[in-house]
């Protein structure tokens, strides 16, 4: 007996040694996506969505049935939101909301109950159930959480750095350059960045044929960015109504940086709600002990 339970130990030690030698080797590996220009910058995917993108097309048959239409879709614009275009797709996106709860769930279910046999009278014995099924759960919707995140880390990001472009091409096209020459030496003299990105993938279009106004709408589609699809609509009635681009820039331009400082000040008038939280929870005990410790320490001396 002794003999077959060291095998056993032995054989779990492999596998467990194989799949932290896989989960290393995949945490080590670069994805990059490739930008209209035909540079390519890196993108990091989640270890998890890495480790369990091989076996997405063994419910890819599943995820494309016509049931998952409208999911297939919205991630489908989430992942052009989000700058992953070409490394996932939304057929893949929403196997993996299936898998991820199935794989992870099975994993985190066996290491509940596991606990619980090693620590009988404790809070996970008692609740392996409840604790099992909220660990499926968070795998379910961990997916959507980290895409609605990367999202919103983009457009956070465009939104920072767009009235500085705006500026830019405002004082290009006053002295004198055409808005396309503008952009285009922006796009060149600019770090790279996700509204950068998203000029460079604009300018190439144009170039290829597509007209601006089109090219304009279709980068507002893809962001899906509340400030930058402004600037897109007062560019397209300017090119519409034949009125100055350069007089258009440096209003938007004025009307994004008044929105921020608005921003900035509701972020400000939230900030003392969102800090007494804290302050009853860590600071007023830590003040209390600080200040009566010695008091009752003296006090059970005194007692004792």
């Amino acid at each position: 007996m002794q003999l077959v339970e060291i095998g056993m130990i032995a054989c779990w030690a492999l596998c467990a040694a194989g799949l932290a030698a896989y989960a290393a080797s995949v945490a080590r590996e670069i994805t990059y996506v490739t930008l209209a220009d035909g540079r390519k910058t890196e993108r990091r995917l989640p270890l998890l969505v890495r480790l369990l993108l091989p076996l997405v097309p063994n419910l890819r048959r599943f995820a494309a049935g016509r049931h998952f239409a409208s999911a297939r879709a919205q991630a489908d614009q989430m992942i052009v939101s989000g700058g992953l275009e070409g490394l996932l797709t939304g057929t893949e996106f929403v196997a993996l909301k299936f898998l991820m709860p199935i794989v992870c769930g099975i994993a985190w279910t066996a290491f509940v109950f596991v606990l619980s046999g090693l620590l009988p009278d404790s809070f996970i014995s008692d609740n392996r159930v409840l604790l099992a099924c909220m660990g499926v759960l968070l795998f379910y919707a961990y997916p959507l959480m980290w895409l609605r995140g990367t999202v919103k880390q983009r457009h956070f990001a465009i939104m920072r750095a767009l009235p500085f472009v705006l500026d830019l091409l405002t004082l290009s096209v006053e002295a004198g350059m055409d808005f396309m020459s503008a952009l285009q030496r922006n796009c060149e003299r600019r770090k790279l960045d996700p509204l950068n990105e998203e000029l460079i993938r604009m300018t190439r279009e144009i170039q290829v044929g597509t007209p601006r106004r089109t090219a304009l709408k279709n980068m507002s589609e893809r962001v899906r960015q509340p400030d930058l699809r402004s600037v897109v609509h007062a560019l397209v009635q300017a090119d519409e109504l034949g009125v100055p681009i350069g007089s258009i820039l440096r209003i938007q331009s004025e009307q994004l940086r008044s929105r921020r400082f608005e921003r900035a000040e509701k972020l400000a008038s939230e900030a003392p709600v969102k800090m007494l939280g804290p302050l009853m929870l860590c600071i007023f005990p830590a003040v209390f002990i600080i200040l009566l410790g010695p008091i009752l320490m003296e006090a059970s001396k005194n007692v004792f």
